[in-house]
């Protein structure tokens, strides 16, 4: 075919790009600013994401996706849009892009974002799962008929599967992940502080003391919020066992939903889960103890991948190198052939 074949891990908090050839070549925020009497975008990625909490009622910030799935599709448009003209540039012929996707997308849900990377300027587009390209970046091999286990808790979602010969034997989405932890930090602060904090600065504090287990040795830092009753900046402290209790139930939610997962999966694919352990992906998958937590709970040994927050687009390069890995699962650019057919 002809053009460059690019692979994009469109997510929820950040939006990454593959270029066969070249390997990761861009990172960025998945957020749009627009000016609030034209439409037009003013900021796009991180420069956009700098400005929330912080912009004029002239301005107004815009997150393409929730949970995984297209909310804006302007801008969502207008990102892909953006970085395929900085990576192709003035190129002749048209990229043709696999874009990964949550494995419960709907079909109306797909041929929305077909559409969008065809008005984006691609040529061909296919879809792949999201769970599949992260068990690929994380070094498991697609070709045997052995199972893994891959949990890729993400920024809107949580993708949960087990993985066989390049296809999901099982699979589990939640929406839950680390846009609902930051949510939980904010909420804990407003109801035990009476303090109120955006969506940055928890953001900040789950970063630096986030834990899924309560620390013999509690460590603390200092932040800057806003009095709910007075309506007055304030400082305060918050230590690792307050964002541990914040993110408790959440964390208990993911770890129950693997668990489940492993019950409905087969014996013999459940004995391969058992001798590899299940591998965690994703932004939040150093989170201190969420491996353990997880263990605690099926009794499998659980490890984080090496590069867990760009499994995703790593697995979808891989399939930029390999497309027997999606034509052998029969879906190779399919879904751009339905969704291109007339109603």
């Amino acid at each position: 075919m002809p053009g460059i074949n690019i692979g994009v891990d469109l997510g929820t908090s950040n939006v990454r790009f593959f270029v066969e050839g070249k390997g990761l070549a861009l990172t960025e925020n998945s957020v749009t600013a627009s000016d609030i009497r034209s439409g037009r975008p003013i900021a796009i990625g991180s420069k956009a994401y700098r400005m929330i909490g912080r912009t004029s009622e002239r301005v107004q910030i815009h997150y393409p996706l929730r949970h995984g799935v297209v909310s804006d599709f302007t801008a969502c448009q207008d990102i892909l849009r953006y970085y395929l003209q900085i990576i192709c540039g003035n190129r002749i012929f048209k990229p043709n892009l696999v874009i990964s996707m949550p494995s419960t997308l709907t079909g109306l849900e797909q041929r929305t974002l077909l559409n969008i990377a065809a008005s984006s300027g691609a040529a061909k587009t296919c879809l792949m799962e999201k769970a599949l390209a992260c068990a690929i970046g994380a070094g498991v091999d697609y070709r045997k008929p052995r199972g893994a286990m891959v949990v890729d808790i993400g920024g809107g979602t949580t993708e949960i599967a087990v993985v066989t010969m390049g296809c999901l034997a099982q699979h589990e989405s939640l929406q839950i992940a680390g846009n609902t932890f930051d949510e939980d930090i904010r909420r804990y602060v407003r109801r035990e502080r009476d303090i109120l904090i955006g969506r940055l600065t928890a953001e900040e504090i789950k970063q630096k003391i986030g834990c899924a287990y309560l620390r013999d040795a509690e460590i603390a830092i200092a932040v800057k919020g806003k009095s709910y009753l007075t309506g007055m900046p304030v400082l305060f402290e918050v230590n690792t066992t307050e964002v541990f209790l914040a993110l408790r139930e959440h964390l208990e939610q993911i770890a129950e939903a693997v668990r489940s997962t492993l019950s409905r999966t087969s014996p013999d694919l459940l004995s391969d889960i058992a001798e590899r352990g299940i591998l965690l992906t994703g932004g939040s998958a150093l989170l201190p103890g969420l491996a353990g937590c997880i263990e605690r709970k099926t009794q499998i040994r659980t490890v984080a991948a090496k590069d867990p927050a760009n499994c995703t687009v790593l697995g979808i390069g891989e399939t930029l190198r390999h497309m027997d890995v999606l034509s052998g699962s029969g879906y190779l650019f399919k879904i751009q052939q339905e969704a291109a057919e007339p109603a």
